[in-house]
C-alpha cells in the first residue's frame, strides 16, 4: 500500500476520532502512511486531552513518538478567538496554548493550527471588530509559538466558524501577516458555496498545508469521491500557484461506517496520490 501513496499525503488521527490514540497511530502506519495530522479538538477529536497539563504532554508525546510517524501538525484548539475573556479566562487560554505548543515542540511538529473563531457565523461585536480580535489572537499565539520553533497555521475557511466562506477568509487573511500560515481545506470551501481553485488563486503563496475531505454545498463529511469536489482541478490550481507543501486526509465523513473507514482511507490515498 504505501508504495501507492504520495510521500506529501498524510492521514489525520480525525479520520479514525473513534479509536484511541495508541490504536488510531497503529491504524494509520498500518495502511501505509508515514505521517499524520494530530487531532487535538475537544468534541471532534479527543486524542490530545483538553485538560493539558505536563503529565498529558509526555504522555501523548511518549505514545506519538513510540509509533514512528511524523507529526506535520496538531490541529488544536483554544476557545473562542473573537470572544472578549475576562482575567482567568486569559491566564487559561494562554496555559492551555503553552502545552500545544509545548506538545508540538517535544514532538517536532512543523505547526500548531488554530481555528479562524469561534463557532457559529454570527459576530460577537461586528465582524470587522471581532475579526480584527481573530487576527490579534493569531499573531500573539504565532509570537509564543516561534518561541518554541513551532509555526502557527489557520484554517481560514471553515464552514462551521466566523469567517465560513471565502469572503471572510479573504478578510482575515488581509489582518493577517507572513508569520501566520493559511491551511486550505477543500471541503469547508465548497461545503460554503466556494471553489478551491479560487481559493488558491488567491492566497496560493500563503497556504502552507492542505485537508483533503469531500463535500457538497451545506455537507462537509463526504468520503473522497462522494462529493462534488474537483480534486484534479484545484490541486492542478494549486500547484500552479508554487505550492511545495504537505497535505492530509481528514475523513471526518459520515456517508461510511467505521469498519469501512480503513479501506476508504486508502482508496482516498491513492486517488489523491495520483493527482498530486
Amino acid at each position: 500500500m504505501s508504495a501507492a501513496l504520495h510521500g506529501r499525503l498524510g492521514c489525520s488521527t480525525i479520520t479514525f476520532r473513534h479509536q484511541s490514540l495508541p490504536q488510531a497511530l497503529t491504524t494509520i502506519a498500518g495502511l501505509g502512511f508515514t505521517e499524520i495530522d494530530l487531532g487535538a479538538l475537544p468534541g471532534v477529536c479527543d486524542h490530545v486531552p483538553w485538560v493539558l497539563d505536563d503529565a498529558a504532554v509526555e504522555q501523548v508525546a511518549a505514545t506519538v513518538n513510540r509509533s514512528g510517524l511524523t507529526i506535520r501538525s496538531i490541529n488544536g484548539d483554544v476557545g473562542d478567538l473573537n470572544v472578549p475573556l475576562d482575567g482567568a479566562q486569559r491566564s487559561a487560554r494562554s496555559r492551555h496554548l503553552d502545552m500545544l505548543i509545548a506538545l508540538a515542540a517535544v514532538t517536532a511538529a512543523r505547526a500548531l493550527v488554530l481555528p479562524c473563531g469561534a463557532l457559529g457565523h454570527e459576530p460577537v461585536a461586528g465582524l470587522d471588530a471581532d475579526l480584527d480580535r481573530v487576527a490579534a489572537e493569531l499573531h500573539a499565539a504565532a509570537d509564543t509559538a516561534r518561541d518554541c520553533g513551532v509555526e502557527l497555521w489557520t484554517e481560514s475557511l471553515h464552514f462551521h466558524r466566523l469567517c465560513f466562506d471565502i469572503e471572510r477568509a479573504q478578510q482575515l487573511h488581509d489582518r493577517l501577516g507572513e508569520d501566520v500560515g493559511i491551511v486550505m481545506d477543500f471541503s469547508h470551501i465548497v461545503a460554503s458555496g466556494g471553489d478551491p481553485a479560487d481559493f488558491a488563486g488567491r492566497f496560493g503563496t500563503r497556504i502552507t498545508h492542505v485537508h483533503i475531505r469531500d463535500a457538497v454545498p451545506g455537507n462537509i463529511n463526504l468520503s473522497v469521491g462522494n462529493g462534488a469536489v474537483d480534486f484534479g482541478r484545484g490541486l492542478k490550481a494549486l500547484a500552479d500557484t508554487g505550492y511545495s507543501g504537505h497535505f492530509a486526509l481528514e475523513l471526518e465523513t459520515r456517508d461510511i461506517s467505521d469498519d469501512e473507514r480503513p479501506a476508504a482511507a486508502v482508496r482516498a490515498g491513492q486517488v489523491i496520490s495520483e493527482l498530486i
